[in-house]
């Protein structure tokens, strides 16, 4: 069964990369991804994921998500996390976790899902993608913002849009 599961992701996987443009940044996610085991969300489907039951994670370390964040994301961050971060969402919700490109968000995922999370989604292409799509990015404060943070020089490459921070 999990080999079916594993798959049906690499499968899904292919088509949700068809969404990113730049041909470098598919590949490298392409790679990334194999390594992978939580479900995909592609950045359509999570724009119509009811908002109503849905919890979202950054995944990412406090000095990235000061910088910006998806709004309404809580950070949870990634080398300090602890499930007590999360003690009041319900097992059933749908939780989208997210991190610079999806790495360090699918560690999490697994970790929630392991805890028994029946509905954890990593957002495929991360943050990263989420700007370089064009959507709205917001301060520790709730003020939208242009900057991102790209966790280091090497990684800025990935970034198109928006003004880069590391």
């Amino acid at each position: 069964m999990r080999k079916y599961f594993l798959i049906l992701i690499c499968f899904l996987s292919t088509g949700l990369n068809a969404q990113i443009k730049n041909p470098e940044f598919r590949q490298m996610l392409d790679s990334l991804y194999q390594k992978n085991t939580t479900p995909l969300i592609s950045i359509k489907d999570f724009l119509k994921l009811d908002k109503h039951n849905l919890y979202i994670l950054d995944t990412r370390e406090e000095e990235e998500y000061e910088v910006s964040h998806l709004k309404n994301a809580r950070k949870v961050g990634y080398f300090w996390f602890d499930m007590r971060k999360i003690y009041d969402i319900p097992q059933t919700s749908t939780i989208v976790v997210y991190c610079s490109v999806g790495s360090r968000s699918d560690k999490i995922a697994e970790k929630l899902i392991e805890a028994g999370y029946k509905n954890v989604f990593n957002l495929h292409g991360g943050i990263f993608e989420w700007v370089n799509q064009g959507h709205p990015v917001y301060k520790k404060n709730g003020v939208q913002t242009s900057e991102i943070h790209t966790f280091s020089k090497e990684w800025s490459r990935w970034v198109e849009r928006g003004t880069k921070v590391n």
